[in-house]
């Protein structure tokens, strides 16, 4: 039976000690294992409300992205590990809590707009959020089209768009980077778009054109050919 999302969004989770000693473990420990080359870096602000929104190769994406960016960067996170029952269940909790981890709630209607109020909560307080405009990972490699919440969440909160493209990570495995003619793993950060000339626009054309430049921006950070239909190939 799938759990119904809360009726009201929390107030907004922030990163806390775990995360922070997580991160500084695990910069060195990916640098080791993939030696990721990071681009643009400088492109992310370093002050206010910011949403990173990326294409998805792989799990490691949740994972190399925080580790890259100079803010701590906050994600959606599948609802069952924040419900599983017993001790593991919840410690489960307490770490993706702790991590300032989001539960999304795989459904439509009301649970799709508790995800993305709970997403706004984050960057009206300021954070840096990332989304996988996707939806899912691609297992073909080609970026498919982006879903409309990234842009309403931007659109509601007014903060400001970072374009993201990992390439790579779908085929990396550790230390896969020192075998000769193996491309390294990279996260490019891209600036940020510039959506001023959509002031006064309906809001539902605006979003539609904000998710389109989006995808437009990741395509060209990331390489990726586009598949010009919605990603239906992963569960996760």
């Amino acid at each position: 039976m799938v759990q119904p999302a809360p009726t009201s969004p929390a107030p907004a989770p922030r990163p806390g000690a775990v995360y922070f000693l997580g991160r500084a473990v695990l910069r060195p420990l990916f640098w080791l294992l993939y030696r990721p080359r990071i681009v643009g870096r400088q492109h992310v602000p370093a002050h206010g409300p910011v949403l990173l929104a990326s294409n998805h190769l792989s799990s490691l994406d949740t994972v190399i992205i925080p580790t890259a960016a100079n803010r701590p960067v906050q994600f959606l996170i599948k609802s069952s590990y924040f419900t599983g029952p017993g001790v593991l269940g919840r410690v489960k909790r307490w770490f993706f809590r702790s991590i300032g981890g989001v539960p999304v709630y795989r459904a439509t209607g009301r649970d799709a707009r508790a995800a993305l109020d709970a997403g706004s909560s984050i960057l009206r307080a300021g954070s840096v959020f990332a989304v996988f405009p996707e939806g899912t990972r691609s297992r073909d490699g080609k970026l498919h089209e982006g879903h409309g919440g990234a842009a309403w969440m931007a659109r509601d909160t007014r903060a400001t768009i970072v374009p993201v493209g990992l390439i790579g990570t779908g085929t990396a495995r550790p230390f896969s980077h020192l075998r000769p003619g193996r491309a390294r793993v990279e996260v490019r950060f891209g600036e940020p778009l510039d959506l001023s000339d959509l002031e006064g626009v309906p809001d539902g054309k605006a979003r539609r054109e904000i998710t389109e430049r989006t995808m437009v921006a990741i395509a060209g950070l990331s390489g990726q050919e586009r598949s010009g239909s919605v990603n239906a190939s992963s569960r996760d």
